[in-house]
């Protein structure tokens, strides 16, 4: 597959409308509160995404628990929204929230996806495993994403896999969701994922 990175939204658009053969693909972004899904949306979209966020305030303190991550100032409520382009396919992308109260929206968010990216931030990595739950008890393909948030890996990747306990089939990427092309290769790995697992 061609990536369009280097394309204009423009461009990719016109490349989109004028193929009666395009496909498109509905993948999930998720994982745990603050662990980096609406970077993760923003960085690989090649036009502007939608973001539903909205300022957190004092009467979340005690709720909305973002641990180390002290610069966060907005939260998803709704979901993310982003599009990639590639040879023949349309890659839709879809942030879910990460708060247990907005778990009740991931049901028809992942309807009709290929696959789900899980986020995950191993200073708090207890955070994720109900998205892994989730896609688990839905029998969605998954991978799991290590998300570099200084743009370290500060555990590798057999020892995540490990507390996660996880079955070896399933990726564990690392990724820096600021980076547009480590994005797109954890992408990547997803659809050759969920590929693999319909061929059984």
């Amino acid at each position: 597959m061609t990536s369009a990175i280097s394309q204009s939204p423009e461009q990719a658009q016109t490349n989109f409308t004028a193929s009666a053969t395009t496909r498109p693909l509905k993948i999930v972004v998720a994982g745990g509160f603050a662990a980096g899904k609406t970077t993760f949306v923003e960085s690989s979209s090649e036009i502007t995404p939608l973001r539903t966020e909205a300022p957190m305030t004092s009467v979340a303190a005690g709720i909305d628990n973002a641990g180390d991550v002290t610069t966060k100032t907005h939260t998803t409520v709704a979901m993310d929204f982003g599009r990639i382009t590639l040879k023949n396919t349309m890659l839709f992308l879809f942030g879910t929230p990460g708060q247990d109260r907005f778990w009740f929206m991931w049901d028809e968010l992942t309807k009709g996806a290929i696959g789900a990216v899980t986020m995950v931030d191993t200073r708090r990595l207890d955070d994720c495993f109900s998205a892994l739950d989730f896609f688990e008890s839905r029998q969605l393909p998954y991978i799991v994403a290590v998300n570099k948030f200084d743009g370290t890996l500060h555990h590798d990747i057999d020892t995540v896999r490990e507390a996660l306990a996880i079955d070896p089939a399933i990726p564990v990427v690392p990724v820096d969701a600021r980076d547009q092309v480590s994005v797109h290769q954890a992408l990547l790995e997803l659809v050759g994922h969920a590929i693999q697992r319909k061929r059984g």
